[in-house]
């Protein structure tokens, strides 16, 4: 997947013009690329224009205007989506009992090791993730991981975590689209 190029980005007063439509079209992009696996669990597959919006999106929250912050956020987010024929995805963790949250989040420690994609083949594809993501006893609810199918699209994802133990289809819309970022 193409990183997002500086040229693209625009500066925050700028941005607020363009900022709502801009956005449809993202949210609608996200709505496509976003899998619940199981009950606690959120992928959302990222490409070069979801990206680009969180790239924006910070630059007008924080009103960044210094040439080396907004690079430094280029590069942040342009982690995010891996190198050729990868996958980039945000895993959200979602936990809505907050008193028991910090607990799940140390039993489920092994998470991100144990998360997959399904090929068409039956070949699992396991997620890479950067563990600073983890803190010194759990997991940070909000992980970034690569899969690296070789540019092949993926039928389902899952986990198979013994406390998590789902697999989930993905929609002929949704391998479509991943089809598309990995083109």
């Amino acid at each position: 997947m193409n990183p997002v190029e500086r040229s693209e980005i625009v500066d925050y007063m700028t941005y607020e013009e363009t900022r709502d439509a801009f956005r449809d079209r993202v949210m609608a992009a996200k709505a496509i690329r976003r899998v619940h696996v199981g009950e606690y669990l959120t992928l959302l597959f990222e490409n070069h224009l979801t990206v680009r919006y969180q790239i924006q999106e910070m630059v007008r929250a924080e009103r960044i205007v210094k040439e080396a912050d907004i690079v430094h956020e280029l590069e942040t987010y342009n982690e995010l989506l891996g190198g050729e024929g990868q996958i980039g995805c945000t895993l959200l963790i979602e936990i809505p009992d907050s008193a028991g949250r910090p607990q799940k989040l140390k039993e489920w420690w092994d998470l991100p090791e144990k998360l997959y994609l399904e090929l068409e083949d039956g070949a699992r594809v396991r997620a890479t993730f950067d563990e600073r993501q983890r803190g010194d006893d759990q997991l940070s609810s909000v992980q970034y991981l690569k899969f690296d199918p070789k540019g092949r699209v993926p039928v389902a994802v899952g986990s198979d975590l013994p406390q998590l133990e789902v697999r989930v289809m993905l929609t002929g819309e949704q391998r479509k689209a991943i089809e598309e970022d990995l083109a």
